[in-house]
């Protein structure tokens, strides 16, 4: 639900590209598809590497989740990736110029990161800087990119959720996570924009170490 939540806040700061992909696909349905149709089939190609890692490995996955040093491991890993961006290149391609199989290695970085540890923004973006995208196009596709990765597991997970005496916490953590998202997202877009996302790297790395010392 804290995950819902913040799927909550990517929809409505997206809501613009989300109601030009919704456009889009209806006029592709017409035959007069466009850039955001484009969008939307890379956003359906790139959702599957995750949904067939998280339906194969689901178990293998959550058993990581009791491994706290594996996972500030992986926070260091994340910090590494991270790190890297500063030398992409400043100038990327834009939407127009998106092949297929960029979307299929951000798909795949997805689904790296259901591994505990590791962001997913923070590496579906970085994949998108290495394969030479547009900084604002890279963060927008992985931003999108959620939407249906956190739906689903959302859909999957909502059974196990007690309507009872947890509700008005599950309420507080949900509202919460919308908030402290919406935040999130203005504030990360921007850094985007500038090609600061390196900076990201010293906390993962600082956090892992700690992480695994005090575990």
């Amino acid at each position: 639900m804290l995950h819902f939540g913040t799927l909550l806040a990517v929809i409505i700061y997206f809501s613009k590209d989300i109601w030009r992909i919704i456009v889009g696909t209806g006029s592709a349905l017409r035959g007069k598809g466009g850039e955001d149709t484009k969008l939307f089939l890379w956003i359906v190609l790139g959702t599957v590497p995750a949904g067939l890692a998280g339906i194969l490995f689901k178990d293998w996955f959550e058993s990581l989740f009791s491994k706290p040093k594996w996972v500030g491991g992986m926070l260091i890993l994340t910090a590494l990736v991270l790190y890297l961006t500063r030398y992409t290149k400043k100038e990327g391609r834009p939407l127009e110029r998106m092949k297929w199989f960029d979307s299929v290695l951000i798909g795949i970085a997805q689904a790296v990161a259901i591994i505990p540890g590791i962001s997913r923004s923070g590496i579906t973006i970085s994949t998108g800087l290495f394969c030479g995208l547009d900084r604002e196009l890279s963060g927008r596709f992985s931003f999108l990119l959620s939407v249906p990765a956190i739906l689903g597991a959302t859909l999957l997970e909502f059974k196990k959720i007690d309507p009872g005496h947890q509700f008005w916490a599950v309420l507080l953590g949900t509202l919460l996570a919308f908030g402290v998202g919406i935040l999130s997202l203005t504030f990360l877009m921007k850094m985007i924009k500038l090609g600061k996302i390196a900076g990201f790297s010293y906390y993962c790395c600082g956090f892992g170490v700690v992480m695994i010392i005090l575990t």
